[in-house]
């Protein structure tokens, strides 16, 4: 596949909408896709129970308000445990126009998260001006927007008029993207996850989904009122209909709680550009 000459035609005007290529209505995963080998770097393993190590603190509440943004690269030492395989999927039919921004919560509460991501080349090179998709759901499972499947908002009025927890960036010169947003609630079916896609100009490459340690998705909706009101969730990740259990240590976010109680979350996405 080669990518679009311009590797810039993606970037938006602040704010300005953009909908992206296809949407596509299947969820099962489609093809594989090699990343750039095994760990790189200290730091935690990348493996079902090895990317969360339990809260040190009480968790903070109340949006991304209340995060004080002052947070430590978790890349300095390295990559820290790259995907040896990515299960690609679809968009998707929760997927719908985005908004360039770094905050998705649109003032949504929730318990807040740092998202960090660096995009690199099969070689482990950075990849500067590759574009970062993510959508999400809220704490209450629901997700955003009118042109989003009625399933997904569940033909919430107040969901439908919004655009919280989507978002697009693009790396800097050393591949980095962040987000500020709010940990997803869980809903029927699924596990807590993230969805993403990478383009590298103006060309899809990477479209995927991220997950979370089951133990860090059980500790805070037994303990956030926000997100504990439906009860413990009903599909553990093993047993996620879109990633299996075969791959799912590759589709994990590495996490830690940070010394104002927000959750920080990292991931190194390989593409094959």
């Amino acid at each position: 596949m080669k990518p679009a000459k311009n590797p810039r035609q993606l970037l938006l005007p602040r704010r300005a909408l953009l909908k992206t290529v296809g949407t596509a209505v299947a969820l099962a995963p489609l093809v594989s896709l090699l990343g750039c080998g095994g760990s790189t770097g200290a730091g935690t393993s990348d493996s079902t129970d090895g990317t969360w190590e339990g809260a040190s603190g009480t968790w903070a509440t109340g949006g991304t308000a209340s995060m004080s943004g002052n947070y430590a690269d978790p890349f300095t030492e390295g990559l820290g445990s790259t995907c040896a395989l990515y299960k690609a999927s679809t968009l998707g039919p929760c997927h719908a126009l985005t908004v360039e921004r770094m905050d998705l919560s649109e003032g949504q509460a929730g318990l807040p998260v740092r998202l960090a991501f660096l995009v690199v080349n099969a070689s482990c090179q950075p990849m500067p001006g590759a574009t970062v998709e993510l959508w999400h759901a809220n704490p209450s499972g629901l997700y955003s927007g009118s042109d989003a499947a009625n399933m997904c908002t569940n033909g919430n009025a107040a969901a439908r008029a919004a655009r919280y927890f989507r978002g697009i960036q693009t790396a800097d010169a050393n591949g980095r993207v962040d987000f500020n947003t709010c940990f997803p609630g869980w809903y029927s079916s699924r596990s807590v996850h993230i969805h993403f896609t990478v383009r590298v100009g103006g060309t899809e490459y990477l479209t995927s989904q991220l997950f979370f340690d089951d133990a860090l998705n059980n500790e805070i909706i037994a303990s956030q009122p926000l997100y504990g009101t439906r009860g413990a969730k009903d599909t553990a990740n093993a047993n996620d209909k879109v990633i299996k259990e075969s791959s799912l240590s590759n589709h994990l976010f590495q996490a830690k709680q940070l010394e104002d109680g927000a959750l920080l979350a990292w991931k190194t996405l390989v593409v094959h550009a």
